[in-house]
């Protein structure tokens, strides 16, 4: 299928090809004990078959993944074991492993950025915020390529951290509170509050490269970017997602939006709109994923402008998604958003973490159209 009519061009109507089922995810592996609250954020190690998880509850949790290849190619989860486990003083919003994987570095509501070294289990706070910390990631920074982690906040600040001082390598000050960021190669994109968009080039990475608005027109809620590091897509709370390009070029030729995370009621002018939670990219072939509050997700190639395969709704908010190391597994939480406020967080809410083992079929891309 199309993306949809938003760019103009280019549309075709729904073919069964694209469309999952329910059955389809029969086979998706549960992840065990996930903690006693929402799930916030999803980090996969890139070394090996280990998934790290943050929970409004305050703890960091660490699951081995055990895996098995059968004759088609397709990587399959079998069986999911907890590793390790460490807390922090309030709900804990984002974790990401380094790039070794002997680490996991993560930050949340207690104001502290904090780093779990796996082989000695223990847990050190390596930097500090005046305010929530959003988001965390591991980048390497400069011509030297330095690795360091580099945080978010509601501060409006992104600090960095060498994770041997206390002190941050530096800070940059944001328009508006950090919603959301992600990074690759070397590229940074942070999605602040009022639609705010910061492009930092981390070959410099104490100045901003570009400062612009989200082409959405409502509140951002998540930013994944390109393997290649040449753009990024953005997602808002209206069920739209944009796909941006940092060269100016390329974007007045490749950029645009579709709607996605919707549900069509009866009349065809009509659909109930939902926040896009979560955008991954699979690190192979370059698609990627949205999920989101109308509890499903869809695989969708950017380049030739096609879903891939959508899935049904699991009658669960979707808060995060993302790929494994070689795009072969595809982990998601069905996991209450918070998206209609506390009164809908109820005890008997469901609380999961799936695996779901990716056919090429889905995330292979299907080549760009002309």
């Amino acid at each position: 299928m199309a993306f949809g009519s938003t760019f103009g061009r280019n549309t075709t109507s729904t073919t069964s090809t694209s469309l999952g089922s329910l059955q389809d995810l029969q086979n998706d592996v549960e992840v065990p004990a996930v903690g006693d609250d929402s799930i916030s954020d999803l980090a996969f190690s890139p070394v090996a078959e280990f998934l790290a998880t943050a929970n409004w509850d305050g703890k960091v949790r660490i699951y081995e993944i055990n895996v098995m290849n059968n004759m088609t190619g397709v990587v399959t989860p079998t069986t999911v074991n907890g590793r390790a486990m460490y807390t922090s003083g309030g709900p804990v919003l984002s974790c990401r492993f380094s790039t070794d994987g002997t680490k996991i570095v993560s930050g949340g509501a207690d104001k502290e950025v904090k780093l779990f070294d796996l082989a000695s289990q223990q847990a050190q706070t390596i930097g500090q915020h005046t305010d929530t910390v959003k988001a965390v990631r591991y980048v390497q920074c400069g011509p030297q390529n330095t690795q360091c982690v580099v945080s978010g906040s509601w501060d409006r600040t992104v600090k960095y951290w060498d994770m041997r001082q206390p002190n941050p390598i530096c800070t940059l000050n944001m328009p508006e509170r950090v919603y959301t960021m992600d990074s690759s190669q070397k590229l940074l994109v942070v999605g602040t509050a009022q639609r705010h968009v910061e492009i930092i080039n981390l070959d410099s990475p104490d100045k901003i490269f570009r400062s612009t608005m989200s082409p959405l027109k409502l509140q951002t809620r998540s930013i994944g970017c390109y393997p290649k590091g040449d753009g990024f897509a953005i997602g808002s709370i209206e069920g739209r997602c944009g796909i941006q390009y940092i060269d100016k070029t390329r974007q007045n030729q490749y950029g645009f939006s579709f709607k996605c995370q919707r549900q069509q009621k009866t009349s065809p002018k009509q659909s109930i709109i939902y926040s896009v939670n979560s955008i991954v990219f699979h690190p192979v072939y370059g698609t990627f994923a949205t999920a989101g509050s109308d509890g499903s997700f869809c695989f969708w190639d950017k380049d030739s402008r096609h879903r891939l395969r959508s899935f049904p709704s699991l009658n669960a908010t979707i808060p995060v998604a993302n790929f494994n190391r070689n795009g072969g597994l595809f982990a998601y939480a069905l996991s209450y958003d918070w998206s209609k406020g506390y009164q809908y967080h109820t005890q008997n809410y469901t609380n999961k973490i799936r695996i779901h083992a990716c056919k090429d079929e889905d995330v292979k891309p299907r080549g760009k159209k002309k």
